[in-house]
């Protein structure tokens, strides 16, 4: 009796280990460019219907690149949750992600989705322009309706958007004016030199131009449409418009990173994020979602708005010469 006590003490103990270690292989790091508050829900709603505890870190789309590409001999995190397609094609380009075929990517249109399963869209959200009702009040400003008025002498010190090497959110931006211009950049350019002018501020993130117009610290921004339907849905006296010219969007994705340490259990966030879930909890924050969920009374199609016709392939395989272009015609001038 005494010997089957001695054996069965090791064989509880190895138990134990095994099933502690299984715990602990059932949590990930993750980088995340949605929005902080959303980005909270999506996690906590995943570590709730799963189990798995999500370790994650806020940053623009462009920081979460620049981490990525810093740590790709080290990776710290296995996943990439939402920001701007075009850099998550990009990253691709730069061998910093890794391919994954979803079974929940399967209803996702072709165009929303790497052929190669590098990155895979889990929402649609376009471009617009914001504006204080109180602060063009205030200074007698008409509100922009076009890319054409932000060039007004009027608007000088008027406008904020974010910088392009941070934000996935303002290189939209200039991929957009290509677009409108039938993809000549010297016009695309020379008209980013002349808005340079009006601009007062560019911000580290894409949603911040809007948070400070809903403030009062300017009384135009530039950004992405749910942004600024969230501040407005919390009573802030801000109103958005569409530029007549149209408008360019996002196709906000999720990526693998390559060798990224929990990257089998980064699967399951992967798979989730592009269920019902995850779509109802995106849609609820006016996010045009890919999922077959309703959409939120107040979210605006893009069926409903006048877009470019974006090449976005193109516009992820040459991010870092436009950047860089921007910085020396435009940022530094």
């Amino acid at each position: 009796m005494k010997k089957c006590r001695l054996l069965f003490i090791p064989l509880l103990l190895l138990v134990l280990i095994g099933s502690f270690s299984a715990m602990a292989a059932e949590k990930i790091t993750a980088y995340v460019s949605t929005d902080e508050e959303l980005g909270r829900q999506l996690m906590a709603a995943f570590t709730k219907s799963t189990g798995i505890q999500v370790d994650w870190v806020r940053l623009s789309t462009g920081e979460a690149q620049a981490r990525i590409a810093a740590e790709r001999n080290n990776p710290q995190a296995s996943i990439w949750v939402g920001g701007v397609g075009l850099d998550h094609i990009a990253a691709k380009k730069d061998g910093l992600t890794a391919p994954y075929f979803s079974p929940k990517a399967a209803k996702i249109a072709r165009q929303y989705k790497d052929k190669d399963g590098y990155w895979c869209g889990i929402y649609n959200n376009p471009l617009c322009f914001v504006y204080n009702t109180q602060k063009l009040a205030e200074k007698k400003l008409r509100a922009p309706n076009s890319w054409a008025s932000l060039l007004k002498p009027a608007y000088k010190g008027q406008i904020q958007m974010a910088n392009p090497q941070t934000s996935g959110t303002a290189y939209n931006v200039i991929t957009t004016l290509i677009a409108l211009h039938q993809g000549d950049e010297a016009k695309a350019f020379a008209y980013l030199k002349k808005l340079n002018q009006n601009v007062s501020q560019y911000t580290r993130s894409g949603a911040a131009p809007g948070k400070n117009a809903a403030l009062g610290e300017t009384a135009i921004a530039l950004g992405y449409c749910d942004d600024q339907l969230r501040l407005i849905a919390s009573g802030y006296p801000i109103k958005i418009g569409f530029p007549k010219e149209g408008t360019g969007f996002e196709v906000a994705s999720i990526s693998m990173i390559k060798n990224g340490p929990q990257f089998e259990t980064a699967k399951k966030l992967y798979d989730w994020l592009l269920g019902e879930e995850a779509g109802k909890i995106m849609a609820q924050n006016f996010l045009l979602v890919f999922a077959k969920v309703p959409l939120r009374q107040g979210a605006i199609p893009l069926t409903k708005i006048k877009v470019v016709d974006q090449d976005d392939e193109w516009g992820g395989k040459n991010k870092d010469r436009l950047v860089e272009k921007w910085l020396n015609e435009v940022y530094q001038k």
